[in-house]
């Protein structure tokens, strides 16, 4: 039985995850090869390895080695790779780590291939050239390293072994006054020597004069140029240091592979021989008005699970991990959509003192954006000067918000705790502009007026989707998992939510709860929710599962996406074990408190498994454990 009631409204929209956003999809057509007998998974822990490290990144990115049967687990709190004996999964045993030969540096990815290790490697400095180090995953001899871009924040192996591919993340430094070109590193692989060969750069220069172009189209490019002048949009950097390369995907066939550009909500798809990027795909925003498409916008609204639709507000997909698959010859992309804002120089004083060359922080509440007293209230507390500085105060548009009772002037309720106040949205996006792309000025009265000094907001942009999609090769969506996460987590479907390994404790009672937090309800919905950050595909005979990873809330989902176009929810697991546990006062609860915050997921097939049988590796940042989920037929 439900404790909390939803709307009628949002009570009343289907669950069922056979359809597809798109009115063309067929839903009949066999994607899978086989449909004579298709199989249901439930997922069962069946081992672990703890860190002891609580909220420090000690286990993040998981990659398995077949033919040694170990784990190598990224554990950034160390700057090294761990190494784990995996020949009985019920029973992973430390061996040793592998130390960045790099002094102070930072590990963030780790990819096996045919007996290679690769090891994505950032620089002590961030924003200095980062490097990547080749090693024999038997002997765990480092064979060769090679420089890349700045911060290298995943690697991969091509399918054929002839390549890895970097993506070089790029961010600023704190006070953005620094901020180096996002690229993709394209590196040889030498097989008879078994060391890299030439190192290729993949770089967006040549998206520069496409600015407009792409920013018409729906990428996010909005960074500051100078952080020392004045924030406009005649101060935006240029494509090519804004962009930021997230996540890598390969084709089958290993000539293409597709980047997730995570706070640009787009896609880069690159040329892997001719090591270029020949486009990049904007991903659209989430339509929180849209039916199925549902959101719990606050979390201040007395116990209340409120998933409802929201006229005028939209999520922006932000994906972080991605993966793909073949169906019928066309390739398939699949993102967790996490969301992420950029906020430097957050923890600096003198940026909100009103110093904007300290940092660029582009995160805002609702309630403060839209307050009649404008944007000076919130000065010396959590008011960006670079908004500051583009208008004294905003509105929100009253034909789109006058269900939560904005007028022209006054946002009524839409700005109150339990209705839009509380969420996240970014401040850059949203705002009526003019045709140069200034800011449409408006007055107290909400009269378009070049002599007001108030922005008008048609549209809120919050972070994330709260989901996760399936995309074709030019990145137009063909299937998204809606409000089914929010709305599984919250008791609100047939399917029956219990957390813990044991699955005894109703998802219910912890809905939204954050990864560190002590088993708090609704804390993330101001923020992205669930946060499905990590994606893996695995194939079992011929049907191919989508294991999601959710930072926040915790646990893995599973659904059955052989055919992309209709997906099949399986399964979820959460293995955190004690929900009220305070680690933060009592850090000897750890062991007891199970798996928090899932960042990196890698699927063992039967074939290459220890015990015969499919596995999930998950490596937990937060609580600095590696779980082993064994994938059981039901």
């Amino acid at each position: 039985m439900n404790r909390w009631t939803l709307t009628a409204l949002a009570a009343a929209v289907a669950v069922s995850l056979t359809g597809c956003l798109d009115s063309d999809s067929d839903n009949d057509r066999n994607h899978g090869g086989d449909n004579s007998a298709p199989v249901s998974v439930e997922l069962s822990k069946i081992g672990s390895y703890s860190t002891g490290e609580f909220g420090k990144s000690a286990a993040e990115i998981p990659a398995f080695d077949p033919i040694n049967q170990q784990i190598f687990m990224v554990n950034a709190l160390s700057g090294a790779v761990d190494v784990l004996n995996a020949a009985d999964p019920a029973n992973l045993e430390y061996m040793t780590s592998l130390v960045a030969s790099v002094e102070n540096a930072t590990v963030n990815s780790v990819s096996w291939h045919n007996g290679l290790l690769a090891v994505a490697v950032e620089a002590a400095v961030k924003t200095d050239p980062g490097s990547v180090e080749l090693y024999d995953a038997t002997t765990l001899q480092l064979l060769d390293s090679k420089p890349v871009g700045a911060l290298p924040d995943m690697v991969t192996f091509t399918p054929d072994g002839k390549y890895v591919l970097v993506a070089n993340e790029g961010e600023p430094n704190d006070d953005y006054s620094i901020d180096p070109e996002g690229s993709i590193s394209v590196i040889e692989i030498q097989a008879d020597a078994n060391r890299f060969g030439a190192v290729r750069t993949a770089g967006f220069a040549s998206f520069n004069d496409k600015r407009q172009e792409l920013l018409d189209a729906g990428v996010r490019i909005y960074g500051p140029s100078d952080n020392s002048l004045t924030y406009s949009h005649n101060n935006i950097a240029s494509v090519a240091r804004d962009v930021e390369p997230e996540y890598i995907t390969v084709s089958a066939d290993s000539s293409t592979a597709w980047v997730s550009l995570q706070e640009n909500n787009a896609f880069a798809k690159l040329d892997i021989a001719n090591a270029t990027v020949t486009d990049i795909l904007p991903l659209g925003f989430k339509d929180y008005d849209k039916e199925g498409n549902g959101i719990d916008a606050s979390d201040d609204e007395g116990d209340l699970i409120r998933i409802e639709p929201r006229p005028g507000v939209v999520g922006m997909y932000h994906p972080d991990a991605i993966s793909s698959y073949n169906v019928d010859g066309k390739t398939y992309i699949v993102s967790a959509n996490e969301g992420d804002a950029r906020a430097w120089g957050e923890d600096d004083d003198g940026y909100w003192a009103g110093d904007a060359s300290k940092g660029f922080v582009e995160e805002f509440r609702v309630k403060h954006l839209v307050h009649t007293d404008g944007f000076g209230r919130r000065a010396d507390d959590d008011l960006p000067p670079q908004l500051a500085a583009l208008a004294g105060g905003a509105l929100l548009n009253p034909e789109i918000f006058s269900y939560c009772g904005a007028t022209a002037a006054d946002p009524g309720d839409c700005r109150e705790d339990e209705e839009l106040g509380r969420l996240n949205i970014s401040w850059v996006n949203g705002y009526r502009q003019n045709t140069d792309g200034s800011p449409m000025l408006f007055d107290a009265s909400g009269t378009a007026n070049p002599a007001g000094n108030l922005l008008m907001y048609d549209e809120l942009y919050s972070y994330g989707a709260r989901s996760f999609s399936i995309w074709d090769e030019n990145g137009k969506q063909v299937w998204d998992s809606g409000d089914f996460f929010e709305q599984f987590l919250a008791n609100q479907t047939e399917h029956d939510c219990q957390l813990r390994a044991a699955r005894d404790i109703p998802c219910d009672l912890y809905f939204n709860t954050g990864h560190d937090e002590v088993g708090t309800l609704d804390s993330r919905s101001d923020a992205k929710g669930p946060e499905p950050e990590g994606i893996t595909l695995g194939r079992i005979g011929e049907q191919t599962f989508a294991f999601i990873g959710l930072e926040r809330m915790g646990g893995v989902m599973v659904f059955d996406i052989t055919d992309p176009f209709a997906p099949q929810f399986q399964d979820y697991l959460n293995t955190r074990e004690d929900w009220k546990a305070d680690l933060e006062e009592s850090p000897e609860l750890l062991e007891q408190t199970g798996d928090l915050g899932p960042e990196g997921l890698a699927f063992v097939s039967a074939e290459q498994s220890p015990n015969g049988e499919p596995l999930l590796i998950v490596g937990n940042e937060v609580s600095g454990t590696t779980a082993i989920y064994q994938v059981d037929r039901k």
